[in-house]
C-alpha cells in the first residue's frame, strides 16, 4: 500500500506557473504508475497527466498538452506536475493517484490510491 501527499497548490494569475509535488510513503514506489487528476466544482474528476513506472512514457489530454509536464524521481518517492501558461479553467483541486499497473493508466477507476488533493486557483 502507498500513501500520497500533494503540495504546491495556490493562487496564481493567468499565464503563470505552479509545480505540484506528490510524496509517496510506503515501499516500492517505482512499482506504481502515477497520475494527476483534477476536479472542479460540479464537474467530473479528470485526468491531466499520467506516467509509467520508469518515467519513460507520459500521457496528456489535449486540454493540457504542451502546458503541463509530469515527471517522477523514484529515488525520492516523488511525482511532479509542472503547470505553465495556466488558465482560469485550470482552477480545481488537483489529486495524485497511484496504480499497480505497469503501463500508463488513463482511467480513474484503475487507481486505488489517492492523495487528499491540493487547491489550484487561477485568476484572470
Amino acid at each position: 500500500q502507498v500513501q500520497l501527499v500533494e503540495s504546491g497548490g495556490g493562487l496564481v494569475q493567468a499565464g503563470g506557473s505552479l509545480r505540484l509535488s506528490c510524496a509517496a510513503s510506503g515501499r516500492f514506489f517505482s512499482s506504481y504508475a502515477m497520475g494527476w487528476f483534477r476536479q472542479a466544482p460540479g464537474k467530473e474528476r479528470e485526468l491531466v497527466a499520467a506516467i509509467n513506472r520508469s518515467g519513460g512514457s507520459t500521457y496528456y489530454p489535449d486540454s493540457v498538452k504542451g502546458r503541463f509536464t509530469i515527471s517522477r524521481v523514484n529515488a525520492k518517492n516523488t511525482v511532479y506536475l509542472q503547470m505553465n501558461s495556466l488558465k482560469p479553467e485550470d482552477t480545481a483541486v488537483y489529486y495524485c493517484a497511484a496504480s499497480i499497473d505497469a503501463v500508463i493508466v488513463t482511467s480513474k477507476n484503475l487507481y486505488p490510491y489517492w492523495g487528499q488533493g491540493t487547491q489550484v486557483a487561477v485568476s484572470s
